[in-house]
């Protein structure tokens, strides 16, 4: 099943709570680019490959791109994210409850973006929306967890896989480039480093794109009164809006958290900060391949932390890590109250 552009904007005009949705979906897309993709950029602006404004324009670009190409080749990550909870019965109330859902993430990523710690949306939005279905379907039988599965999977991939590819991936550059002049090989890494942080920036919008276009068509559908909706297929012009969107968020900028990754956590060179992103584009790749909904943020991170260790362990500055993993450990349990709490306080007033 699937929504044309003609059918979404005749429901547009004559259904509030549609409007309402749309805008609040549309809203967490924008924070996703605002506070996430900023990972993204983190290593070439530390590094000075680049300056901030031009690459948060290339960023915004590539998001655009990886959105835009990797669901028309693969919506799975998107089909995961749609299946993982279930707000199937009333329509009305499930609208509500995903509309508290969405207002939770909001106000989750301005808070971590306002302390400069850079959580992640993608997982976020699997608390939040696994809160309102709690709330929605009075326990945690809203909760499917043959799709649940995967985040855990992800989890894991993003986390252990991130670290130890940004380990090897910087080992094996050292080796290829031991007997070379590092500073004939500075301009080569420089620009180097360039095109593997579009491609981190591809592979942000390639993952974190399909997430919330599988909630907005769940957005839709229960607007429409259709609850039960178990298949589906994305639009063209919703890859188009979600891409300009996640584009337009990205170019907001976000240098608190560049300067929590790229500055403070680890203090890289070109060629560490090249093998950085290249790394971390390589797992988000793979996971996207997979189907598996994988944090952008935490595939970064911990690829910076990886190639930090491989210099020797206090390269990095574990005070910084630490209160990264508290962030990324309350996420769950912190979005996901938030959003359990304004689901039962929404479903209430409205």
């Amino acid at each position: 099943m699937t929504v044309t552009l003609e059918d979404f904007l005749l429901n547009l005009l004559s259904n509030p709570a549609l409007v309402v949705t749309v805008a609040l979906t549309l809203g967490t897309i924008t924070v996703n680019g605002w506070t996430d993709a900023p990972n993204a950029i983190a290593t070439c602006i530390s590094t000075r490959s680049m300056r901030p404004q031009s690459a948060i324009i290339m960023a915004a670009i590539f998001n655009f791109l990886g959105v835009f190409f990797m669901t028309t080749i693969n919506s799975k990550v998107a089909e995961t994210i749609y299946n993982m909870v279930d707000f199937g019965g009333d329509a009305h109330k499930a609208l509500v409850a995903l509309c508290a859902a969405m207002f939770a993430i909001v106000v989750w990523a301005t808070a971590a973006w306002w302390f400069g710690i850079p959580t992640s949306e993608s997982h976020a939005l699997i608390a939040g929306i696994s809160g309102a279905a709690i709330a929605l379907q009075g326990g945690i039988n809203g909760i499917n967890p043959n799709e649940w599965v995967k985040v855990i999977y992800g989890l894991g991939l993003s986390l252990f896989l991130g670290f130890f590819s940004g380990w090897f991936v910087v080992k094996m550059v050292e080796n290829i480039f031991r007997g070379f002049d590092r500073r004939k090989t500075y301009g080569f890494f420089k620009n180097a480093q360039i095109i593997s942080a579009a491609g981190m920036a591809f592979m942000h919008g390639a993952q974190d794109g399909q997430k919330f276009m599988g909630v907005f068509m769940l957005g839709v559908f229960l607007a429409q009164g259709q609850a039960f909706v178990t298949e589906f297929i994305i639009p063209f012009w919703l890859i188009l809006l979600c891409s300009a969107v996640m584009a337009l968020g990205t170019s907001i900028g976000g240098m608190r958290i560049i300067k929590s990754v790229g500055m403070e956590m680890v203090k890289l060179e070109t060629y560490q900060g090249f093998s950085a992103d290249l790394a971390g584009a390589l797992c988000l790749l793979l996971a996207s391949l997979l189907g598996l909904p994988v944090s952008t943020t935490h595939t970064k991170t911990t690829a910076i932390m990886g190639v930090g260790a491989a210099r020797r362990i206090s390269s990095v500055n574990w005070g910084i890590v630490k209160e990264m993993v508290f962030a990324w450990i309350m996420t769950f349990p912190g979005c996901g109250l938030i959003s359990f709490i304004l689901a039962l306080f929404f479903m209430r007033v409205f």
